[in-house]
């Protein structure tokens, strides 16, 4: 299964490596990143792979979502099917 996570708050140091250290922690493999800071926002989208996680995605969800609060920021992982299916024009 392939899901989709989104990163949002202030620019700052170790947000990609704290995030990237959190899905292989949970055998997540990470795909497809696509990240920009402007004016300061972070803003970051990675396409990941569940295939072998030893996790699952509710739990991730909950994970993530702790370690945005920590950090000051939304993080959230989306199936990438919703994630399409909420985004298409």
């Amino acid at each position: 299964m392939k899901i989709v996570v989104t990163i949002i708050g202030q620019d700052r140091v170790g947000i990609v490596a704290k995030v990237s250290t959190a899905l292989a922690e949970c055998n997540i493999n990470v795909m497809e990143i696509n990240q920009n800071i402007t004016r300061g926002l972070f803003n970051m989208v990675m396409v990941a792979d569940m295939e072998g996680a030893t996790i699952q995605l509710k739990d991730l969800q909950q994970k993530l979502s702790e370690l945005g609060q920590s950090m000051g920021l939304e993080i959230k992982a989306q199936h990438e099917d919703i994630f399409n299916v909420m985004h298409r024009i």
